[in-house]
């Protein structure tokens, strides 16, 4: 059985898509899933959230540019989970000019009949819609979609979403999609309300667990560790257990 490809996407920067990489992948590892992580970002922050130091280390860079192949980058980061660093030439790919619709297809390729001994491989990609992120839909038929509860987040949610069909009529295939509230402020009336917004428009898509707002899982990153490690018993390490089941389930709000 091959391993689920899901790719962490949003246009928005802000919205927690590293924080949702790094713990929900740890969480699922702790489950006792084989996970690998790749980081499509080439600010290369999941390695730094995960604690590993990357700066020279080449990595799904090399994969793309045809020069290295996948298994032989990756690094053991925690038990059952495995990290691909962006590698520092992530950059040249989303600057690549040449070769027409193949720029968007080199992740696919790369994973094709690879890390076939995962349950879960995870794309962590950055904030924004070129060569990466086509490379991420090209490779997934498996969106997750970190929002944040504001106003701002909703309108870069309705870009994502035509993104996203462009890409639907374009290859022929229909992504499964799912959201995760992130940074979700329970004071807040303007989070209830995009919480209300969100299950109105994605009916049976919102993962059930939100992700509330907390300083910790800002404080992780600078400690190479992800909340299950620096605070197991806090709040937020309980939401990202529970959203790592709601993930496994598909248990969704109603």
């Amino acid at each position: 059985m091959s391993a689920r490809v899901v790719a962490i996407i949003n246009q928005k920067g802000g919205v927690g898509k590293t924080t949702t990489s790094t713990n929900l992948t740890h969480a699922l590892a702790k489950m006792g899933k084989k996970v690998t992580v790749i980081d499509l970002d080439p600010q290369g922050h999941l390695a730094v959230s995960l604690g590993v130091t990357s700066a020279q280390v080449s990595g799904i860079d090399e994969v793309m540019l045809g020069e290295k192949n996948i298994e032989e980058q990756t690094l053991a980061a925690r038990d059952n989970l495995q990290l691909i660093v962006a590698g520092p030439r992530l950059q040249e790919i989303e600057q690549l000019t040449e070769g027409g619709a193949q720029r968007g297809d080199l992740l696919r390729k790369a994973l094709h009949e690879n890390l076939q001994d995962q349950d879960f491989i995870f794309i962590d990609c950055p904030p924004s819609s070129g060569v990466l992120v086509a490379n991420a839909l090209f490779a997934t038929d498996e969106i997750l979609i970190p929002m944040t509860s504001d106003f701002l987040a909703l309108q870069g949610l309705s870009h994502l979403v035509g993104t996203i069909k462009r890409f639907e009529r374009a290859l022929k295939k229909r992504y499964t999609i799912s959201l995760v509230m992130s940074r979700y402020a329970t004071t807040r009336r303007i989070s209830k309300e995009v919480l209300s917004t969100m299950l109105k428009h994605f009916p049976q898509q919102v993962l059930a667990t939100v992700i509330r707002e907390t300083s910790l899982l800002a404080e992780c990153p600078s400690f190479g560790k992800t909340v299950l490690e620096y605070r197991p018993g806090s709040r937020s390490a309980r939401d990202f257990r529970h959203l790592a089941e709601d993930f496994l389930a598909g248990k969704v709000m109603k």
